[in-house]
């Protein structure tokens, strides 16, 4: 499994856990008084965010991208919804050792 997979999975899953933290969570702990689900969420969603910088790196030299194309991919994570615009556009790419073969 190429890291450039890995690293979509990991945008897919960061995403999913940013939404839930701001639209499930954060509304439980201001209007429900329930914060616990704000400190679990945002718990997931802070490792999840370590691991999709972690991951950006290794496919960012798996794929041998410019520096501008790795900043771009990492301030995406850090507006909602944009982790799974990143992932519709890396869908199509392949990965740098399939380029190298043909």
């Amino acid at each position: 499994m190429s890291s450039l997979s890995v690293f979509r999975k990991v945008a897919v899953a960061e995403g999913i856990s940013y939404l839930l933290l701001l639209f499930v969570a954060m509304p439980l702990k201001y209007w429900a008084d329930l914060p616990l689900y704000v400190k679990y969420t945002g718990w997931a969603h802070g490792s999840l965010f370590v691991l999709y910088g972690a991951t950006l790196i290794m496919a960012w030299q798996e794929q041998k991208w410019k520096f501008g194309k790795a900043v771009l991919i990492f301030l995406a994570s850090l507006l909602p919804f944009a982790p799974f615009i990143v992932d519709r556009k890396l869908k199509d790419e392949r990965p740098e050792a399939v380029n190298n073969s043909l």
